[in-house]
């Protein structure tokens, strides 16, 4: 079966799909310089599969290390690309650490393809670039606003850079995925979401508030335009926006692109806000999440959600996970990291 190398492969999207091509016959190779997450998550991996994937702890912004990763692994045929440093409050701070991670990388890559005789790129991009959009749900013809947090920059210059080089260089195909939110964890408990350090995204916070990690979880605003005052995102199961990524690589990988770049968004169709998540959460697992309102925060959008019909009637992709579903797969998955935690 083919190979493919996974960028990022043990972070938290990257691990799930790693699963889901295993269990679809994939030879994988992950590189990943464990910047933010844990080499143990190969365990979860193999303990899911059965099969302990290639693993390179190489930073993807290295060019000679890359080089002779193609080298070592050869015949590799598509790339899923998720290595990049992702949150939106860091990048404001740090944005020169966001452009040279991001792009670098990302430039790397493009460059060895042609050298390594690999054609497919499937890039891991987000709904950021389309900034606050204009219309709701968001299409993939919605128009791409300015970012509002470098990290959102990167991943509209990584879109331009990828149509540029597929212009000039016509052998090669990529999907480039926009993904909206995802949480949860897989069923096995065995992965999930692990962020080194304080946590970016809500769903870590909520559970790690749950567990009582931490004392409060912070709802930034809750004076937005929406019905309860915060902010409305598009919640994917982690397992459903990993199995959109095997989707895409076959696609590839059986030359069925109708363009040399093709587009789409990966949500489920439905916004939901913060506070929304928290009394779900709360609900669907029996606990309580002591949360308080404070100020907004620098980058964030007000709402968004996606209009997923192109990937539902093209790649023959859909969001199946209900909510509830995915929440508890989260609680799940924070009471077995805590159980480990015990057991050490």
């Amino acid at each position: 079966m083919a190979k493919i190398l996974v960028t990022g492969g043990t972070g938290y999207i990257g691990s799930h799909t790693v699963v889901e091509l295993q269990k679809e016959g994939f030879e994988v190779v992950i590189v990943d310089n464990l910047s933010n997450s844990n080499i143990e998550v190969l365990n979860g991996i193999e303990k899911i599969t059965g099969i302990r994937p290639a693993f390179e702890n190489i930073d993807c912004v290295d060019y000679v290390s890359m080089d002779r990763m193609f080298e070592k692994y050869n015949n590799i045929e598509a790339i899923i690309h998720f290595a990049a440093s992702k949150a939106v409050g860091e990048s404001v701070e740090k944005p020169l650490l966001y452009y040279r991670n991001n792009l670098v990388s990302l430039i790397n890559l493009l460059q060895l393809m042609p050298i390594h005789k690999v054609r497919n790129f499937v890039f891991s991009s987000s709904c950021t670039v389309y900034g606050q959009p204009d219309i709701l749900p968001v299409t993939e013809d919605a128009p791409i606003k300015p970012a509002l947090s470098p990290y959102g920059n990167t991943k509209q210059i990584g879109e331009e850079i990828i149509r540029d080089t597929i212009y000039a260089n016509s052998s090669l195909n990529s999907i480039i995925l926009r993904y909206f939110n995802p949480v949860g964890a897989h069923a096995s408990a065995e992965i999930g979401e692990l962020p080194n350090g304080v946590p970016n995204n809500l769903m870590p916070f909520v559970t790690q508030t749950a567990i009582g990690m931490r004392k409060q979880l912070q709802v930034f605003g809750d004076d937005y335009n929406t019905p309860d005052g915060s902010c409305i995102r598009d919640y994917i199961h982690v397992v459903d926006l990993a199995k959109a990524h095997v989707v895409a690589v076959k696609r590839l990988l059986a030359g069925k692109p109708k363009k040399n770049v093709e587009i789409f968004n990966l949500g489920t169709g439905r916004g939901l806000s913060v506070l929304e998540i928290i009394e779900t959460f709360e609900r669907v697992n029996g606990v309580k999440v002591p949360h308080k309102i404070v100020g907004r925060r620098e980058g964030d959008i007000e709402k968004v959600w996606a209009e997923p019909a192109h990937a539902n009637n093209e790649l023959g992709w859909k969001a199946s996970e209900t909510l509830e579903e995915t929440l508890r797969s989260a609680w799940a998955w924070e009471q077995n990291l805590a159980n480990r935690a015990k057991a050490e």
